[in-house]
């Protein structure tokens, strides 16, 4: 166990910090969930699908990102309660907050008021905007903001905001990232520090290309649906004869050769309009047409079959139930007794550590 003896305190809720708080369970750590007494818990226990009981506290969307934890209620407007929090404080070696700017202050669990405490402390801080700008961060609004929203969707349609939570990910991910440098330094110097990150930085830092379209080539990128601005045929989805669909990832000349053998039609990987990538792009459309008749003459498993077979990037357009048939997906999987499944946040391997068996998301417990 790569965290053992470890103790992390989460005073987080909804999905970006319990993802934190969630992978170093998985890595070996005690995680204890500090819920917000006085409002009965984390938010996402009563974020429920219209098919989950009313009576259970621990619906699907909490199941996302709380495996591995124990759950301890607070009021931290009470002195007793604080005290308690401050003396598992003295023995934590993370802290996980999500305190909008300003809170953690009024509350007495800032990263100044804790660290002389606990000098060794790492003190991981995710908000929506920043230190300086005290708005609390939503999702889907970090996704209009970020460019996300305006760059998803068909072309002639409507921004789209995307079916997860991408920009609390997003900034999970940061925070785990400078939460494993400041444990690097902290082995080095013995002390712990302060790190923050926000939904809005980590959107914008993952804009990746889509950013430099603009930075670099002075285009400011539109909504393609699935397809790519710089390369063709990648992302573009195709329907089969059997009414199935598959996307194509050609990512450069000799895949797009094969590519066409497969189809049938070797002659157009010579012709000058489709013969680079370059080419391919200034000639999008006529290229797509033509692919999408060649692909509509085959069955999906029988024409995916032949591209794995010559290595051509290609893969059938899944419903969230067919993920989970695959092999891949069922290594992801958290199992316990006889509750639901739930899926890792950690999606490496070190050595031959076999992932740890953890205990379900846990119930709400008011008494203390």
């Amino acid at each position: 166990m790569i965290c053992k003896d470890m103790l992390v305190l989460e005073l987080a809720s909804v999905l970006a910090g319990p993802s934190v708080g969630q992978f170093f369970a998985e890595l070996g750590a005690r995680v204890i969930k500090v819920e917000n007494a006085a409002t009965q818990g984390d938010v996402t226990r009563r974020w429920k699908l219209k098919s989950e009981p009313t009576e259970t506290d621990t619906p699907a969307y909490f199941c996302a990102a709380n495996w591995g934890k124990e759950s301890l209620p607070l009021n931290l407007g009470e002195q007793q309660d604080l005290e308690q929090l401050y003396s598992l404080v003295a023995q934590a070696d993370i802290v996980i907050a999500s305190y909008k700017p300003g809170d953690a202050e009024k509350l007495k669990v800032d990263y100044k008021t804790l660290q002389p405490i606990n000098p060794k402390l790492i003190y991981g801080h995710l908000t929506g905007y920043g230190a300086d700008d005290a708005r609390a961060g939503y999702d889907a609004v970090v996704q209009a903001e970020s460019g996300f929203m305006y760059l998803n969707g068909e072309p002639n349609g409507e921004p789209t905001k995307m079916p997860v939570a991408l920009m609390d990910i997003l900034a999970a991910h940061q925070l785990k990232e400078g939460i494993l440098v400041a444990m690097v330094q902290r082995e080095r110097t013995g002390q712990g520090q302060y790190v923050q990150t926000s939904l809005i930085q980590a959107s914008v830092a993952a804009l990746a290309n889509q950013a430099t379209s603009w930075l670099v080539a002075g285009q400011n990128p539109e909504r393609m649906g699935s397809e790519h601005p710089s390369i063709v045929p990648y992302g573009s989805v195709y329907t089969s004869k059997d009414n199935k669909q598959l996307v194509l990832a050609i990512g450069d000349d000799r895949q797009f050769e094969r590519l066409c053998k497969v189809l049938g039609k070797p002659e157009l990987a010579h012709d000058a309009k489709y013969k680079t990538n370059y080419n391919r792009v200034q000639n999008r459309q006529e290229l797509q047409l033509l692919l999408r008749d060649l692909i509509s003459n085959h069955t999906q498993h029988e024409l995916l079959q032949q591209l794995h077979a010559q290595h051509v990037p290609a893969g059938a357009v899944n419903t969230v139930a067919d993920v989970f048939e695959t092999p891949q997906a069922q290594q992801m999987l958290l199992q316990h007794g006889q509750a639901k499944p739930g899926v890792r946040q950690v999606a490496f391997s070190i050595g031959s550590e076999n992932p740890l068996q953890l205990s379900p998301p846990p119930a709400y417990n008011s008494k203390k």
